[in-house]
């Protein structure tokens, strides 16, 4: 390469370096990088549009670990988060509910937020074992509620109403399989979520830690519960 090329190619470093490594550096110390995660927090929380409407939760009405039958009237007027699971559950809904607990820890207090836990086997989730489930992770919320009632019902609210998949299977620990997602619902009954980077809606929150990840998912549901709650 000759002499000339080598000038050339100095300059063009030379150049970039003035033009654009402080910027960067600027940027870092600023903490104006760009997240490429695949929730964006600086939108407004989306509907979820099927068939042209926003997706509402439907009517309900199930006993609660109290024997006090609750419906979805008893959260208008609330944002509350919505889950499927089931007592002895040996996988995922014991991290489930320990993210739980976590919102309920930050929330719980107040009037305006519930939690609804819908059990997926109501044959062994009666009222009194949900009542004892509901002791263990010593819950103190007057608004969260564990939700048992007859299963065709239960089911269909899951895979239906909401879309959050459940069955019954023998072939998986537990007998039941279903997915470990969080629903965010506002005052007026609305499934609302973030956005993915390309604007999309995310739904659901996943319920469940994921490995190396910084930010759980229960992070970003917390951060839009609040920002529910002040519309």
């Amino acid at each position: 390469m000759s002499k000339l090329k080598y000038v050339g190619l100095f300059l063009i470093i030379l150049i970039f370096g003035i033009l654009f490594i402080p910027k960067i550096f600027t940027r870092i110390a600023e903490q104006k990088v760009v997240d490429s995660s695949r929730s964006q927090s600086a939108h407004p929380l989306q509907y979820i549009f099927l068939n042209g409407e926003a997706k509402k939760v439907p009517e309900f009405a199930f006993l609660n670990q109290d024997s006090l039958l609750i419906s979805n009237e008893d959260f208008t007027n609330k944002v509350y988060v919505a889950e499927f699971f089931f007592t002895s559950c040996p996988s995922i809904c014991p991290i489930m509910n320990k993210n739980m607990k976590r919102i309920e820890e930050q929330f719980g207090d107040r009037k305006d937020f519930g939690i609804a836990s819908f059990t997926i086997d109501p044959e062994q989730d009666t009222p009194t074992v949900l009542k004892v489930y509901a002791e263990s992770y010593d819950v103190f919320s007057q608004n969260w509620h564990f939700l048992t009632g007859e299963k065709e019902t239960l089911y269909t609210l899951a895979n239906k109403g909401f879309n959050i998949f459940a069955s019954v299977n023998p072939r998986v620990a537990g007998g039941f399989e279903h997915q470990g997602y969080f629903a965010l619902i506002d005052k007026k009954g609305f499934i609302r979520s973030r956005s993915d980077s390309f604007g999309n809606p995310i739904v659901y929150y996943m319920g469940i830690d994921e490995e190396d990840v910084e930010v759980q998912e229960v992070d970003l549901l917390m951060e839009d519960i609040e920002k529910l709650l002040k519309e």
